[in-house]
C-alpha cells in the first residue's frame, strides 16, 4: 500500500474525524468518531496490520472466546452501499471499535503490527506519565486561528490611529469585540467546533440591473435631502458590472467565493476600493452590502439586531478606504467573521 493511501469509514458515521495511526511506510488511517470511539471493518483492520482478512477474523473470534472483550459493546452493524454486478446493494457490515483494533494489534504477527504495538505502547505511556496525549492536527489548527485573531487585533489597532478614522475608535473597538466572539478559541477547541466562518448559501443573486436600480433610488433620496451631487453614482467605466461578475466567477465549474459571507465581503471591499463611481463609492458600497444581505435574509441576528449596525458599517467602510491592497485578506476575514456571529 502506498504511503499516501487513506481509509475512511462510511458516511453514516458523521461525528468528527481522528487520525489513529501512521507508520513511516504504511497507510494513514482516518476514521469517524461515534459514541466516543472509532470503528473499522474487517477489511480495514487487515489493511491496517498488512495481513490476511482470515487471520484477523480468527483473532477476533479468539478475543471474544477468551472473553477479553464483550461482543455486544464492541461491534456495530452499519449499512454500507456496495456496487455488485453494476447495481447498488445495501448490506449491513460489522464494524469493530478501538478496543478490538488494539487487541488484534497485540495478537497479529506482522511487521506493521509490530510498528503499531510500538506506537500504541509509547502513546499509552505518554498518556499515563503526562496525563494527556497531544493531537497535533488540532493544535496546529488552533494556533492558526489564534494567529488570525492576533492579526485582526493588530490591524484594527493600527488603522484606528489613521486621521480619517478619528472619532471611530469606539466602533473599531466594538468590531474587535464582535470579531473575537466568533473565535472563542478555548471553548470551541474543547467542543471540537473550531471554525473560521460559516459557509451560508445565498439564494438571491445580485445582478448589474438590480444594483443600478438600487443606486438610482439612493441617488433620488440623497438629492432630495441635498446630501449628494449630480456626480453621485455616475459610473466610472464598466467597473461595477465587472465587480458584480467577479463575486460570482467560477473556476472549473466551482464558485471562487461560494459562501454568502464571502460574496458580501468582496462586494463591499471591491466597490469601495476599486472606485467604480465618480462619487459615492463608500456610501454605495455600504448600501449594496446591506441590500444584498437583506435580500438573502441574512441582515439580522435571531434577536432582531443587525449583524453589522450602521456605525460599525461606517467604520468598516473607512477601514477599507484607508487600507493597503495587501491587507485585503485581513479585511475579508474580519467581515466574514462578523457576519458569522
Amino acid at each position: 500500500m502506498k504511503k499516501s493511501e487513506k481509509i475512511t469509514t462510511e458516511k453514516s458515521l458523521t461525528k468528527g474525524e481522528i487520525v489513529i495511526y501512521r507508520s513511516p511506510q504504511g497507510p494513514e488511517i482516518q476514521v469517524k468518531l461515534e459514541k466516543d470511539t472509532v470503528w473499522l471493518n474487517l477489511n480495514q483492520i487487515a489493511v491496517l496490520f498488512d495481513t490476511h482478512k482470515s487471520g484477523i477474523s480468527r483473532h477476533i473470534k479468539n478475543i471474544y472466546k477468551d472473553k477479553e472483550l464483550e461482543r455486544v459493546s464492541t461491534v456495530a452493524k452499519i449499512a454500507t452501499v456496495q456496487i455488485e454486478g453494476g447495481r447498488k446493494i445495501e448490506r449491513k457490515i460489522e464494524y469493530y471499535n478501538l478496543d478490538v483494533i488494539i487487541s488484534v494489534g497485540y495478537r497479529v504477527n506482522s511487521k506493521r503490527a509490530t510498528q503499531f504495538r510500538i506506537w500504541a505502547t509509547k502513546t499509552l505511556k505518554d498518556h499515563l506519565i503526562k496525563g494527556y496525549t497531544i493531537n497535533k492536527k488540532r493544535l496546529l489548527e488552533t494556533r492558526e486561528k489564534l494567529r488570525g485573531l492576533q492579526e485582526a487585533v493588530a490591524f484594527l489597532q493600527e488603522k484606528s490611529k489613521h486621521k480619517l478614522l478619528s472619532g471611530q475608535e469606539q466602533e473599531i473597538l466594538n468590531l474587535l469585540a464582535d470579531y473575537s466572539k466568533t473565535l472563542s478559541l478555548l471553548e470551541q477547541y474543547d467542543k471540537e467546533k473550531l471554525s473560521l466562518a460559516k459557509k451560508t448559501k445565498g439564494k438571491f443573486v445580485l445582478t448589474y440591473e438590480d444594483a443600478k436600480q438600487v443606486i438610482l433610488e439612493i441617488k433620488k433620496n440623497l438629492l432630495a435631502r441635498k446630501e449628494a451631487s449630480g456626480l453621485f453614482g455616475q459610473e466610472n467605466g464598466d467597473k461595477l458590472r465587472g465587480i458584480i461578475g467577479n463575486i460570482y466567477q467560477t473556476f472549473g465549474k466551482k464558485e471562487l467565493y461560494p459562501s454568502l459571507e464571502e460574496k458580501a465581503a468582496y462586494l463591499l471591499y471591491f466597490i469601495i476600493k476599486d472606485h467604480p463611481f465618480v462619487d459615492g463609492n463608500k456610501r454605495i458600497g455600504s448600501f449594496l452590502f446591506i441590500y444584498f444581505l437583506d435580500r438573502n435574509h441574512f441582515l439580522y441576528r435571531q434577536n432582531g439586531e443587525k449583524k453589522i449596525n450602521d456605525n460599525a458599517l461606517t467604520a468598516l467602510a473607512l477601514l477599507i478606504a484607508v487600507s493597503d491592497t495587501k491587507e485585503k485578506d485581513k479585511l475579508i476575514k474580519i467581515i466574514t467573521n462578523l457576519l458569522a456571529i
